[in-house]
């Protein structure tokens, strides 16, 4: 029996061990570990690279959005308007600025926010669009766009799990007024612990960005307004720059494995009904994750690729209209009917840059194995 992860970050740094090594070797002799030249360098190849004029280094994703939330003014009484399927740093970073989470539906297809949905969440109270490139695959940014520049209502994109994608040749990141990236470990550009940036276009919000993240001034000890402590550091940046060079083609790897497990799961040899993604036409997927959708007897399912040895695991279980800590929104089961599907539905199987055919064929032949007889079907399917 061969045992799968999900997730295999030892594989990536193995190639990259000497170069990472001695770029951490770098930061110790130079002893500058907070932002720095180190994180100069970064912020300016991250800018080229999602083609944009300025990349602000913070120190995490969540600090991100909360960052370019702060630098649209968005305060208590405020609503933005976001997805419920996604990472809980989307809606927390709104609650905690005192404003209103709006939750909307999503496409069922590419699991990013429905953009016929916005229009009508839009009211007076509403200062920010914050639209998800779910799992690697870009909203759908040309409704949007048309909607923020109609409105007058900035986007800011959550491209968290998206670096590199696109949408329409546009590159994640740049299309709205602000794109959000985190450098967690895990993500197709992974650092040694949490990291994050900011994109803009706009110099005048490039520039309250670079205050807000040290306490809200450029000047040590003077403070232009209240800001928050948030600076990507060095080592971080050092890792990250290694790694950046090899983006591209750890993107082009995932898509051809995410090519051959749809090739190989939509071959009429399940027992069961399995979707395999779908990709907008005119998006380039990242594939941060491969999602497949199982409408019945997916926790069977898991359970049996689990004892198979095949890593998998769901995103996301409780969708954010649902969670307890959002009660107080006044959100019940049902609002989101697509969102709730999802979360009930989907789940991820391993795919990474590394993963080799044998693997892949493996954990494919696992799920070929398992036969509805191992699993009546559920009565009546609860969201958590």
């Amino acid at each position: 029996m061969m045992k799968i992860p999900l997730i295999n970050l030892k594989d990536q740094f193995a190639p990259l061990r000497a170069e990472m090594l001695a770029s951490l070797e770098r930061i110790l002799d130079s002893q500058q570990f907070a932002l720095g030249p180190e994180v100069k360098a970064l912020e300016e190849e991250i800018a080229q690279y999602s083609n944009v004029k300025h990349a602000i280094g913070c120190a995490s994703g969540s600090d991100a959005l909360l960052l370019a939330l702060m630098a649209l003014d968005v305060k208590a009484g405020d609503e933005v308007i976001t997805a419920s399927f996604t990472f809980f740093a989307t809606g927390g970073a709104i609650a905690r600025l005192g404003a209103r989470p709006v939750f909307v539906d999503i496409d069922p297809r590419t699991y990013t926010m429905d953009p016929q949905q916005v229009e009508a969440a839009i009211t007076p109270l509403t200062r920010a669009i914050i639209p998800v490139h779910m799992y690697g695959h870009c909203a759908d940014m040309n409704p949007l766009l048309e909607i923020s520049e109609r409105r007058g209502i900035p986007i800011i994109e959550d491209a968290a799990q998206a670096i590199g994608a696109e949408d329409r040749g546009r590159r994640a990141g740049s299309m709205g007024t602000l794109g959000c990236f985190s450098f967690y470990p895990t993500k197709n550009l992974g650092g040694a612990g949490d990291g994050g940036m900011v994109t803009t276009s706009d110099d005048t919000l490039a520039g309250r960005l670079r205050a807000l993240r040290v306490h809200g001034g450029l000047t040590e000890y003077h403070h232009s307004e209240i800001g928050i402590n948030s600076r990507l550091d060095a080592f971080q940046a050092a890792v990250l720059r290694v790694k950046l060079p090899h983006l591209d083609a750890w993107a082009a790897a995932r898509r051809d494995k995410a090519a051959r497990y749809n090739e190989l799961l939509n071959a009429d040899r399940l027992d069961f009904e399995l979707i395999t993604p779908s990709v907008r036409e005119g998006v380039q997927h990242v594939y941060h994750l491969y999602i497949v959708r199982v409408p019945h007897h997916r926790e069977a399912l898991m359970a049996h690729l689990s004892e198979r040895g095949v890593g998998t695991k769901v995103y996301y279980p409780v969708p954010l209209h649902l969670q307890e800590c959002f009660s107080y929104l006044g959100y019940k089961a049902g609002d989101l009917p697509e969102t709730e599907r999802a979360a009930l539905e989907t789940f991820a199987l391993p795919l990474y840059p590394e993963l080799r055919d044998e693997q892949q064929q493996y954990v494919v032949e696992s799920c070929q194995g398992f036969s509805l007889e191992q699993s009546p079907p559920l009565a009546e399917r609860v969201m958590a």
